[in-house]
Formats: structure tokens, sequence, C-alpha cells
């Protein structure tokens, strides 16, 4: 049976270049203005769930900037959380006395969407999305204080796709069980969950937030929503759904390769545990990437040609990485390296100890 990999699209692939390097925002026209304001505030020393809040607001910034977003949307990436929200304790500008010196950085219009996006509530606002309870001009009413207030169409759709830029960026199994059933959170004591509550956790890839994100993306098929901004090109142009239950199934899959629970002298159970992993949930670039180096491995160069390609083409799509382990820079570097083995003849080692000098050819 085929397996559903994707063809890799060269313009996308450059757009994910050029963000590579670690400067690629000291360069962005519209961002780099505001860079030294942010740094200022020390925001590369505050901790944010999967590295720092720097690390955190950069990788938000660069999804959107991958996926086409204008200034004002990439401007409420880098900034969504400065003036705090209900989900961090953290205030790098106080709303009560720095709104106007923000507005004279950003513009009007970026601040606008920055002040509404912190000090609205987004646990309900994913709620109602998620409860198709957009009216039918693509507005949305959320409550806050015992009043309305109606979030215009074009807020609602900037707010979806931000939302979806900040959670692939951080979530991981950590908070799977800190955050677990999000927007739905329950409190539960720490003292009973105290193994939960072990930062940074076993870093295994989130097993449920990825049907969430889908399911943010499909409501920018709203007809009065899908022609305000690029759709995001995550899950085909948000048009697929990923069901919880293939989310749980892959991620389960997938981490059982990565822990070594296959049997370990041959590799064909954990390739046909990660061509399962693929099948359940062919959106994320990890999964294929691993099942590229076993291809290889068994000399099926095709094969691992074709879930290199996929698997490159995935992590470009998102701009951010699934499984944390390792940075997405890192996961684009090794996918790199497998294509080229896949393509190059003699580039890929027989040798285990000759994985240690592989480098990229161009």
């Amino acid at each position: 049976m085929s397996l559903p990999f994707h063809p890799l699209d060269p313009d996308l692939f450059s757009r994910a270049q050029s963000l590579l390097d670690e400067e690629w925002l000291a360069r962005d026209p519209d961002l780099a203005p505001m860079l030294p304001t942010v740094l200022a505030r020390n925001v590369g020393q505050d901790w944010h769930k999967a590295g720092t809040f720097r690390h955190h607001l950069v990788g938000v910034a660069r999804s959107l900037s991958v996926w086409q977003q204008p200034r004002d949307v990439r401007l409420l990436g880098l900034l969504h959380s400065v003036y705090g929200n209900a989900f961090v304790d953290l205030v790098k500008f106080d709303p009560a006395k720095e709104r106007a010196r923000m507005r004279g950085l950003m513009g009007e219009s970026a601040e606008h969407l920055v002040y509404l996006f912190c000090t609205q509530s987004r646990t309900q606002f994913v709620q109602r999305v998620l409860a198709h309870a957009l009216e039918a001009d693509g507005s949305l009413v959320l409550e806050k204080d015992g009043q309305r207030h109606v979030l215009t169409p074009y807020e609602v759709a900037v707010f979806i796709i931000v939302s979806m830029a900040d959670t692939i960026e951080q979530w991981s199994s950590w908070q799977d069980d800190v955050y677990s059933r999000f927007p739905d959170v329950q409190q539960r004591p720490q003292t009973a969950h105290w193994a939960a509550s072990l930062w940074p956790g076993p870093m295994r890839p989130t097993g449920r937030m990825l049907h969430q994100i889908s399911a943010l993306g499909q409501a920018l098929q709203h007809p009065e929503l899908k022609d305000l901004l690029p759709i995001p090109p995550v899950f085909a142009h948000c048009s697929q759904n990923l069901s919880a239950s293939d989310e749980a199934a892959a991620s389960a899959l997938y981490w059982a390769v990565v822990q070594q629970d296959q049997p370990l002298v041959d590799l064909d159970v954990a390739t046909g545990v990660l061509e399962n992993a693929v099948r359940h949930n062919p959106w994320v670039g990890e999964s294929q990437m691993t099942l590229a180096q076993l291809y290889l491995t068994a000399g099926r160069r095709d094969e691992a040609r074709a879930a290199a390609s996929s698997a490159l083409q995935l992590f470009c799509v998102w701009g951010n990485s699934w499984d944390k382990r390792v940075q997405w820079e890192a996961w684009i570097a090794w996918t790199r390296i497998l294509l080229q083995g896949a393509t190059v003849d003699g580039s890929w080692p027989e040798r285990l100890d000759k994985l240690n000098n592989l480098a990229l050819r161009d």
C-alpha cells in the first residue's frame, strides 16, 4: 500500500531556507525594527515551555513568515504575549503605561491586535471556534467582565492563524499533562501528579494538539474568513482534518520506534510501525524523516528519497518542529542529509561510525 507522501515545493523550501540562519529576524524589514525593544526586556532569560520566551516569540514569527502572513500578523506573532495573558505571568510591557510607545514603534493597527490578543480570553476564543460558534458574517462574540466583545472577521482570522503557530511552536507531552484537555483544563493538585509536573518531561510529541490545530485551520474555510489572509499551508491548506484517534495512534507508534521498543536486530518491524504512523498522520515530518533513514539503511533508495523529500516539505510547511527534542533547523539539516544519501551515489555510509562524518555536499 502506497504512503501519503508530499512533493517538495521549491518555492516553499526557499522561503524556509532563508529562515534557517539565526540572523533572519534582524534582516526582516518589518520585524527587525522591533527587535532591540523586545530584547531589551530580557526575553532571552525567561523560561517558556520548550525553551526561552525569546525562542518562543521568534518561533511563532517564523511560522507566520513561512505562511506569508502580512506585516501586522507577523508583528503580532513576535509580540503576542508581551502585555501578558491568562496563560503566562510574563508582562514585558505595561499596557496601562506603554501602549502609546508601542503604537509609535509598530503602528496602530498592529498594536491593536497585540493588545486584543493579550487581553481577550484565548481559552474562550478557542472553545468557541472549535464549537463552530462563528457568526454568519465571520465575527465571534466573546464575554469579559460581564460585557460582550465582538471580534471582527479579520480579527478572528488573525487570531486563528496566530493560535495555530503559537501552539505548534511550544506544545509537547509536558503540556499534554499539565494543561490536559486544553481548552477545557481541569484543576488538578500538583502533589498527586508530581511525575507529570517534572519539566521538561520525556519530550514526547503531543498526542492531541495537532487535531486541535487542524480544527482551528478548518474554521478558516468559513466563507467570510477564507479570503482575508493567506491560508497556512498545513493540512493541505487547512482543508483536511486530523482525527483525535489518528493523532494519538501516530504519536504512540512514532514514539515506540524512537524509544526502541521494537526488535533491534532487523529493521522490518520498526519500518512497518513507522509506515503505519505515517498513514495515521501524514502531516508531520519527523515520522517520515525517521522512516526515510530506515529505508536508506535497508538499501531502498527510491522510497528513502520519497520519504525524505516529503519530510522536508512538511518541516517547511510548519516552520516549527512537532518533536521538540531538537530544534526545527536540526530536523531540516538531517533530512537534507538523508535526501542527499538517497540521491547521490556513495554518500550514505554502510558503517555505523561513518554517520558521525556526514555533511551536506552543496
